[in-house]
């Protein structure tokens, strides 16, 4: 399995942060450097919707320092069924704004960035560049493969995750790095090699979906993010977590580099 980047940089933590973060501070896995690592972190989340809302709510909670919030919506009545991290009063606002007041309002540590535009291959590289990892929680093929190509060309970690009506998806990719046996890690096109056709896929708003399946899936993408920053684990790496929810089951399936070039 791949190995997590290392944490170059740590941040003090004030009396106040070891009270809030003590929980994490007593798991050897994390400890007190740990949580400085995740205080200097600087996680990038595509997208503020049904998967991004869980990423933002317990990256936040957990003291990720920096929290770049791409999204170029406003938040609709439809969305709080699943969008846990836009209140009601929040509709008709953009939902980088929404996002940004509830992490303000959950913990004060925090620095959120609100970006609010869609990346486009003009923007893409210049927006990653300033984060340490990126979550992508988008609803879109076009921006999934934007983002998987940039953060492989910038060396990022990233975190893609995707849903269905009752079922989803994670993973990470960081194809520049090797397992224990030398093989290098697979891309995204080594799992997803080519988007499907248009309309062949129905989205949420023509197909449903169930809101707490968002929640499951995010919140894994969470954890996966805070493994990677504290280097806790293995992370999801050359394995897709599959979860059927009516089933109440997680598989798992392993996938390699198609071409080791």
């Amino acid at each position: 399995m791949a190995e997590a980047p290392e944490t170059h940089l740590t941040l003090p933590l004030s009396p106040q942060e070891i009270d809030r973060y003590s929980r994490h501070i007593l798991l050897p896995e994390i400890g007190g450097q740990g949580q400085q690592a995740l205080k200097a972190a600087r996680v990038l989340v595509v997208g503020a919707g049904g998967l991004g809302a869980p990423v933002i709510l317990y990256l936040a909670a957990a003291g990720v320092g920096t929290l770049g919030i791409v999204d170029d919506d406003v938040v609709s009545l439809s969305n709080l069924q699943r969008q846990v991290v836009h209140p009601t009063a929040a509709v008709g606002t953009p939902k980088v704004d929404s996002a940004g007041d509830t992490v303000a309002r959950l913990n004060p540590h925090v620095t959120v960035r609100p970006l609010p535009f869609r990346l486009t291959s003009d923007t893409v590289s210049e927006t990653l560049g300033h984060y340490d990892i990126v979550v992508d929680g988008s609803d879109n093929f076009d921006t999934r493969y934007l983002v998987a190509e940039a953060a492989e060309t910038l060396r990022l970690p990233l975190v893609t995750g995707a849903v269905g009506r009752f079922d989803g998806s994670l993973t990470v990719l960081m194809p520049w790095t090797s397992d224990r046996n030398g093989r290098p890690a697979p891309r995204y096109r080594d799992l997803f090699p080519e988007p499907p056709p248009p309309g062949t896929v129905p989205s949420c708003a023509e197909a449903g979906i169930v809101g707490a399946l968002t929640g499951v899936i995010g919140t894994l993408q969470a954890m996966e993010v805070i493994k990677l920053i504290t280097g806790a684990g293995d992370p999801l790496v050359g394995r897709l977590l599959l979860y059927d929810a009516l089933a109440a089951r997680f598989d798992t399936i392993r996938y390699k580099r198609r071409h080791a070039d």
